[in-house]
């Protein structure tokens, strides 16, 4: 189902049992469950293509990797989205800490974590689980 958002396109709204056919069982736990993948285990924590990153789940795109730095965490991460309405944050209070949680706007499935010890321009690390991203190579992605 697609609803009207102002994310970059119709907002995508799928059961449960929809996400869990269209995704592997790892992207199904990751983004769809907030689940995280192990560090240093995921498709994108060290790859230095050009190109950018899309939703797992509703293919819109998050972050290019113009804006993607080596944070040594093992996840990939990035300083910024590629637009303001393309990630949503909220609060997370799990595992005895406060964090805040991204999620795509477009289809709230769990990206990761944005903490402020990032690199200059903004200061933020956008921590990204691989799980809940498509790569697209090239200028054109």
């Amino acid at each position: 189902m697609t609803t009207p958002s102002t994310s970059g396109g119709d907002r995508v709204e799928r059961s449960p049992e929809e996400w869990s056919q269209q995704l592997t069982p790892e992207q199904f736990q990751v983004a769809r469950k907030g689940g995280t993948e192990r560090a240093f285990t995921g498709a994108y924590w060290n790859l230095k293509d050009s190109g950018m990153y899309h939703c797992i789940c509703c293919d819109i795109p998050l972050f290019s990797s113009d804006s993607k730095f080596d944070s040594g965490t093992g996840w990939p991460s990035f300083w910024q989205g590629v637009s303001s309405g393309a990630i949503t944050t909220k609060e997370d209070r799990s595992h005895g800490m406060v964090r805040r949680e991204i999620l795509c706007a477009r289809c709230d499935s769990h990206l990761g974590h944005v903490f402020s010890d990032g690199p200059a321009p903004t200061g933020q690390r956008y921590c990204v689980n691989s799980a809940s991203l498509k790569f697209r190579g090239g200028a054109d992605s």
